[in-house]
């Protein structure tokens, strides 16, 4: 079975409760979940939550959407993700952030496919990066997880769940997949109110009920309006995308 575990927790510093921010009417996170359901790929989508009191309320907005869920350590993810799959069953984990409003479902089923054409135990499209951040896809089988949760000490690996991944090639079995060209200099996630304001921007063009809007979808909205695509780009950003 290959599920999307989407790591998320209420506890933002810089953008509190993002999670359950208005976007045309419905929760991020419930954008998030329903960009996933249009890959021909994941079987299941599970939300990873954290067993803090605070996020009672992102556990109870899984059991009323009927979304698998699962709670576990806020700090140690790559437990949190293992532990995940180990319930479920799940032999192949895409890693979602429920910050990630524009995961392209296509861009997605190619890394599978890359992942299961050359036997791989890690599959990614952002290292190097050339999508715009925000669409990064990582997929990995569960052994691999399980020997990155035996064997990582390091926090930093444990906090962002495949960095044992990327610092032990020679354990792994693992590619990347590229774009046809070099736009990761775009961003599309959400960690502050500007970066919100973007997405509000693109989802008011692009976002209908029943359908899905794409990669090439928003680059041809961000062209049309170019004065959009640079409001966020002072925003800090992931160490892969600096």
């Amino acid at each position: 079975m290959i599920a999307a575990i989407i790591q998320a927790r209420t506890g933002s510093t810089r953008f509190p409760n993002k999670v359950f921010a208005n976007l045309c009417n419905k929760p991020l996170i419930w954008h998030v979940v329903n960009r996933l359901k249009w890959s021909k790929k994941i079987d299941t989508v599970i939300l990873a939550t954290t067993t803090n009191p605070q996020d009672d309320t992102l556990y109870s907005w899984a059991i009323n959407n009927n979304v698998d869920v699962y709670r576990g350590s806020e700090n140690d993810v790559l437990g949190r993700y293992y532990s995940a799959a180990k319930k479920f069953k799940v032999d192949k984990i895409v890693r979602i952030t429920a910050d990630d409003p524009f995961k392209d479902p296509e861009i997605i089923d190619k890394v599978i496919e890359l992942l299961e054409s050359e036997n791989l135990e890690f599959a990614y499209n952002n290292n190097p990066p050339s999508f715009p951040e925000g669409l990064d896809t990582e997929v990995f089988i569960f052994s691999a997880i399980e020997k990155a949760f035996y064997e990582s000490k390091d926090p930093f690996e444990r906090e962002h769940v495949t960095q044992y991944f990327y610092r032990h090639p020679e354990l792994f079995r693992q590619k990347n997949h590229s774009y046809n060209k070099n736009i990761s200099n775009l961003r599309w996630t959400i960690d502050t109110d500007i970066d919100f304001k973007l997405a509000e921007f693109i989802y008011s063009k692009l976002y209908k009920d029943e359908e899905i809007f794409l990669l090439n979808d928003i680059l041809n909205i961000l062209d049309t309006n170019p004065e959009m695509k640079q409001i966020n780009l002072g925003v800090n950003r992931s160490a892969m995308y600096k």
